[in-house]
């Protein structure tokens, strides 16, 4: 290959890398699975649904890991037994949601309203609850270790012993 074919070859490429750079921060192609409807199993990998009404689905056992559902209608959602690793719910509202025995590491709930949530059992590791509405959730034997709860309110939630019921003005921690 002569010297100038490479060095043309070079220049393409580049041109490729910068014309990319242009395309907006927020045009990422969508996976396949994504626009697979809501079902036990489903894999909604790093899928985007912020802003969608999906009250009442049922994605228990599903791959979610990664998922957006920023301000989100998630009323009455059943996530139990999902992966929802590094998914985020920012905003959303998931009142009367089920995430019973979910592995949700690194989620992030902040402002959302979980009101009469249930984590039974779920993995919550360094999840964040900043500013969550927690009134009333059942943490039975969940794991909390490094959440973020700053600013949780945690009224009349049932704790992680199962026995605790956190007082009325229990922000940030149960009391």
């Amino acid at each position: 290959m002569t010297t100038a074919r490479v060095f043309g070859l070079g220049l393409m490429a580049l041109g490729i890398g910068i014309a990319a750079s242009f395309l907006p921060p927020t045009a990422r192609p969508a996976h396949a699975s994504c626009v697979d409807p809501a079902r036990p199993g489903v894999t909604w990998s790093r899928c985007d649904f912020s802003g969608r009404n999906l009250s009442g689905i049922d994605v228990s056992g599903g791959t979610l890991g990664g998922a957006r559902f920023m301000r989100s209608n998630l009323i009455n959602a059943k996530f139990s037994g999902a992966t929802l690793d590094r998914a985020k719910f920012v905003t959303a509202d998931a009142t009367d949601a089920d995430f019973s025995k979910v592995r949700a590491v690194g989620t992030d709930f902040t402002k959302a309203n979980l009101t009469r949530a249930t984590f039974a059992g779920a993995d919550l590791r360094r999840a964040r609850f900043f500013h969550a509405i927690l009134v009333g959730v059942d943490f039975t034997s969940a794991r909390l270790e490094g959440a973020d709860l700053l600013n949780a309110d945690f009224s009349g939630a049932t704790w992680v012993d199962g026995q605790t019921v956190c007082a009325a003005d229990s922000i940030g921690q149960c009391k």
